[in-house]
């Protein structure tokens, strides 16, 4: 039977439907040593962890690298290509729990969440509720989205047909936009944005994309929503900006150092909610992303491409390792 090894449990109606189609084998951790190693024998990898380049050396036999979710910056694509190996992923399977975390984050620093739940407990109801009068309605504002992919698009649809947003729009394909959204340069979106939502992927162009200027530029009392990865905002630039209350808080799911220090700067500011990279975790998504990653993996054990490949120039050095 194939082996099949995953750096993370599966949902268990995605290891039954690999239970026909080869061994199921979990990661015992999940650094870099003991993936090469552990995965040497492996004929696909399904990934939520961050591989190392070294394992698409060590793992000869290895047919794909399948990733639990959309983003590819946990596969290094070059290492794999080299190696001939496919490099897949389920696109759009978390997107509606993604968006539904901006949403959620979002209404939570404009009611004072924090501040209400803390002070609740702590003081009295009393001093909870002293916070409501200087909390916002979300309803009526502008949310502006840089990255407009399955994620993006979700959330714009949430925003303006369940809060009445207007929605702003910033993407490398400006199409297809939904009526009534408008596109503008990054620079337009974070300057006239209540809320900055960031959904894109991470590339050499979006890296640092929200630095010191263009944080700069956002609205006094602004929200930043980060649910793309760590290194698209300057961490230095946006604790400045909190600590000079220029803008009015910020939901962080995603950064440059994960796990975040115990002691890092964004665990200390009221204005500011943390998340573990988990905006696109729940039981419904764990299912459906194991289940998609299931299905490429069945597809490529049966002799098939992924549907949804993103190494296409691979091919012909995959046909030659496996001619079958």
């Amino acid at each position: 039977m194939p082996t099949i090894f995953s750096t993370h449990p599966l949902h268990p109606e995605a290891a039954a439907r690999l239970k026909d189609h080869g061994d199921l084998v979990v990661a015992s951790a999940i650094d870099a040593v003991t993936l090469a190693d552990e995965a040497r024998s492996a004929d696909i990898v399904i990934v939520r962890a961050v591989l190392p380049p070294v394992l698409f050396e060590r793992a000869a036999n290895l047919r794909a690298a399948i990733r639990h979710g959309a983003g590819l910056d946990m596969i290094p694509l070059e290492a794999a290509t080299r190696a001939g190996v496919l490099v897949a992923n389920v696109p759009g399977a978390n997107a509606r729990t993604v968006a539904e975390h901006v949403l959620w984050t979002s209404l939570a620093l404009l009611r004072k969440f924090r501040q209400v739940d803390r002070d609740l407990r702590k003081v009295g109801w009393l001093a909870g509720r002293e916070h409501a009068a200087s909390g916002n309605d979300l309803s009526g504002r502008t949310i502006g989205i840089v990255g407009f992919g399955a994620v993006g698009r979700h959330v714009a649809g949430i925003a303006q047909n369940g809060f009445g947003l207007d929605v702003i729009v910033n993407s490398r394909a400006p199409r297809d936009l939904p009526s009534g959204a408008r596109f503008a340069s990054v620079d337009e979106l974070v300057s006239e944005s209540d809320i900055v939502v960031l959904c894109c992927p991470l590339t050499p162009e979006t890296t640092g994309l929200i630095g010191r200027e263009r944080i700069g530029l956002m609205k006094p009392g602004a929200l930043l929503i980060n649910v793309a990865r760590g290194p698209v905002v300057d961490d230095a630039a946006l604790i400045d900006a909190l600590s000079a209350g220029h803008i009015g808080g910020a939901a962080l799911d995603v950064f440059t150092t994960q796990p975040l220090p115990a002691d890092h700067p964004y665990l200390g500011f009221d204005n500011v909610i943390v998340t573990p990279h988990m905006a696109g975790i729940t039981e419904e998504s764990m299912m459906r992303m194991g289940i998609g990653a299931a299905e490429e993996t069945v597809r490529v054990l049966n002799g098939e491409l992924p549907v949804n490949l993103r190494n296409p120039e691979v091919i012909d050095h995959y046909r030659r390792r496996f001619p079958s």
